[in-house]
C-alpha cells in the first residue's frame, strides 16, 4: 500500500489507499478572483488569512497555495503566503507554482515536507522540477499532460504519468511521493470525461501504485448546480481509488459526497468523521456536555 506522507512543522497528513480521502482546500488562488489578487500584489493578505482560517473551520485536510499574478512578484508573494498560513494554521501546504524562483522562495520558509504542485511530462518540466523535488525531500504532483498538449486517449495519459513516476525514480524520488493527477475535463464539453478518469484513476492505483489527486471543480465548469455534480463525481472517484483533490470544503454538498464516500468505502472508521460533523444535538446536550438524554438512553434514528 502506498502512503504519501506530508507535514507542517507539528502534523502529518498521510495520502493513501484505504484511508480517509485527504481534502486539499482551493481557495487561496488569485487565478479569477481579480480582488485577492489585487489585494495580494498591494501586500494586503487578510483575504489570504481568512481564507486559510475558513477552510481549515471547514474541514480541509491540507491547503493549496497560489501567488501566480501577472507583473507581480511572485517568489516574494508566495513566500509570504506560505509563512502567513503556516504561522496561523497546523496542516500541511501544496505549494502550488509552475515557476522555480517561486518554488524556492517558498520552500526555502516552509516548515516540514509540502507537496509541489506540479510537473507535467514535457521535458523541461521534468529537468527542472523533479531534481527540485529530490533536493528538497519533498512530495510533486505530476500532471499528465506533456508536450503534445492533454489527450483525449486515457491510455496516453496513462503513460505520460508512468514517464513522470519513472523519471522521479532516477531522480531517487520513490512513486510514493508522486501523486498523479489524471486531469479531469469539463463533463459539458466531453461526455466521457468522468469514465475517463475513473479508469485512469484505477489503473494508476493498480498497475503504478501511486496516489491520485484532481482539480475536482473543473468537472462541472460551465454547468448549473456545480456543487451537485462536483460532489458526485467525488464520490465515484473515490469508490474507484482516488485518494485527494484539489476542492473547495466550504461547499457543503461537495463536502458531504467526500465524506459519505469514505464510510461507504470503509474509510472512516466506526462513521466516526461523518458522526461528528453531521449527528444531530440531543435536547439539553449543549448544558450537560453528554450526548445522552435523561435515563441514559440515546436518541433513536428517525427516518
Amino acid at each position: 500500500m502506498t502512503d504519501t506522507i506530508l507535514s507542517s512543522a507539528t502534523k502529518e497528513v498521510v495520502i493513501g489507499f484505504g484511508r480517509p480521502f485527504v481534502m486539499i482546500g482551493e481557495k487561496i488562488n488569485p487565478t479569477g478572483r481579480k480582488i485577492l489578487a489585487e489585494e495580494m500584489k498591494n501586500g494586503d493578505f487578510s483575504r489570504v488569512e481568512r481564507d486559510a482560517l475558513d477552510q481549515v473551520a471547514a474541514g480541509a485536510h491540507m491547503l493549496d497555495v497560489n501567488a501566480g499574478i501577472p507583473l507581480a512578484d511572485e517568489p516574494a508573494l508566495l513566500a509570504k503566503a506560505v509563512e502567513l498560513v503556516q504561522s496561523i494554521t497546523d496542516v500541511p501546504i501544496s505549494i502550488d507554482s509552475s515557476i522555480i524562483d517561486a518554488l524556492e522562495a517558498a520552500i526555502a520558509v516552509y516548515k516540514g515536507k509540502p507537496l509541489i504542485n506540479s510537473v507535467t511530462g514535457e521535458e523541461e518540466s521534468m529537468e527542472r522540477v523533479l531534481p527540485f523535488v529530490a533536493k528538497y525531500g519533498a512530495a510533486v504532483v505530476a500532471i499528465s499532460n506533456d508536450d503534445t498538449g492533454i489527450s483525449e486517449d486515457p491510455d496516453v495519459r496513462f503513460e505520460v504519468a508512468r514517464r513522470i513516476v519513472n523519471r522521479a525514480s532516477d531522480h531517487g524520488i520513490p512513486a510514493a511521493d508522486v501523486v498523479v493527477d489524471p486531469l479531469v475535463m469539463p463533463i459539458g464539453a466531453m461526455g466521457t470525461a468522468g469514465r475517463q478518469v475513473f479508469a485512469l484513476v484505477h489503473r494508476l492505483r493498480t498497475e503504478l501504485g501511486v496516489n491520485t489527486t484532481c482539480g475536482a471543480s473543473n468537472v462541472s465548469f460551465g454547468l448549473p448546480n456545480r456543487h451537485a455534480v462536483t460532489g458526485s463525481f467525488l464520490a465515484m472517484a473515490i469508490s474507484h481509488g482516488m485518494t485527494s483533490a484539489i476542492m473547495n470544503p466550504m461547499h457543503a454538498e461537495v463536502k458531504a459526497c467526500v465524506l459519505a464516500a469514505d464510510v461507504l468505502n470503509n474509510q472512516d472508521a466506526n462513521c466516526s468523521t461523518w458522526i461528528a460533523n453531521y449527528r444531530e444535538p440531543v435536547e439539553g446536550e449543549a448544558e450537560r456536555g453528554t450526548g445522552r438524554r435523561r435515563g441514559g438512553r440515546r436518541r433513536r434514528p428517525t427516518e
